[in-house]
């Protein structure tokens, strides 16, 4: 039987808003079909202070195990996710994005330098920041984040050494 998780999604976006969060609601859907618990769902604004605070509220729930955010991971001024994820990692996890930009450069080709998208291990949970799109969100689920998230998978999987982290 595989392992449910707990997972939370958080839409990072000085734009979107429960209406237009696209890429949110993608992820939402991709977990309930895994068969994994959707933890909470929250947009907050492309700001540092903002983000950690819901972070640091997040690392401390014991019941979470995996924390999904969409946008922010651009070239502009404002795109800050990754910079504020990376300052929680106590561990990351650089082939997630090895891979991401490997699958992204199959569809934008050289446009894949422009994203950043990251993943790390904090406080014994495991956080990925993906890029704002649907159609990334969907490559970084698809291909790579639902199998590592499911117990079954072989040869291993994230879910295995959960509880060593």
């Amino acid at each position: 039987m595989k392992k449910k998780l707990n997972i939370a999604v958080l839409t990072v976006s000085d734009t979107r808003n429960s209406k237009t969060d696209k890429s949110g609601e993608l992820l939402i859907k991709k977990i309930t079909n895994s068969h994994h618990r959707l933890y909470k769902k929250q947009i907050c604004k492309d700001n540092k202070t903002e983000i950690s605070k819901i972070l640091k509220s997040w690392l401390k729930k014991k019941d979470l195990n995996v924390i999904i955010a969409t946008g922010g991971t651009g070239l502009t001024k404002r795109d800050i996710t990754p910079e504020v994820f990376e300052s929680f990692f106590e561990k990351s996890i650089p082939g997630f994005g090895e891979i991401f930009r490997i699958l992204s450069y199959k569809k934008i080709k050289t446009s894949t330098i422009q994203s950043r998208a990251c993943a790390g291990i904090s406080n014994g949970k495991y956080l990925f920041s993906l890029p704002g799109s649907p159609s990334a969100c969907k490559d970084a689920w698809d291909n790579i984040i639902k199998y590592q998230l499911d117990s079954s998978f072989k040869p291993c999987n994230l879910v295995e050494i959960l509880t060593k982290l």
